[in-house]
């Protein structure tokens, strides 16, 4: 098989897919499922991992889990290059996450080792966390 040396424009505008458990698929462009350093890991052609061959990346959770998880990612890679942290409408997209799935979406986001989980703390709006 031929190596194919891309860009990192050309790269970033490819579209990979993101598989869950129950066979839901979702194609997303690569730099928005770079967000993860999981995915981006398991993405990248020099470790010639098969989901970077196939460019797709399976998730081991339900569809509306890995639903949630793209949609974070997707503001992730959105709003990375904002200047100001404070026009990051971080409320907005927290308020989306239905309070049954949150546990779920934690674990998830820990193992993709994205920023809804940072070391020594947890990114949740206040809703979640009463006792």
């Amino acid at each position: 098989m031929a190596d194919v040396e891309m860009t990192t424009s050309a790269s970033d505008n490819d579209w990979v897919c993101v598989t869950s458990d129950d066979g839901y698929s979702f194609l997303v462009r690569r730099k928005v499922a770079s967000a993860s350093e999981t995915m981006r890991d398991m993405l990248d052609t020099d470790g010639n991992y098969a989901e970077a061959i196939t460019r797709t990346c399976p998730v081991h959770q339900r569809g509306v889990i890995v639903e949630k998880l793209l949609e974070y990612l997707s503001f992730k890679a959105h709003y990375e290059t904002v200047e100001l942290k404070d026009d990051i409408p971080v409320n907005e997209f927290l308020e989306r996450i239905p309070p049954e799935i949150v546990l779920e979406l934690l674990l998830v986001a820990d193992y993709q080792n994205s920023a809804l989980t940072q070391p020594g703390q947890v990114v949740l709006p206040s809703d979640y966390n009463a006792a």
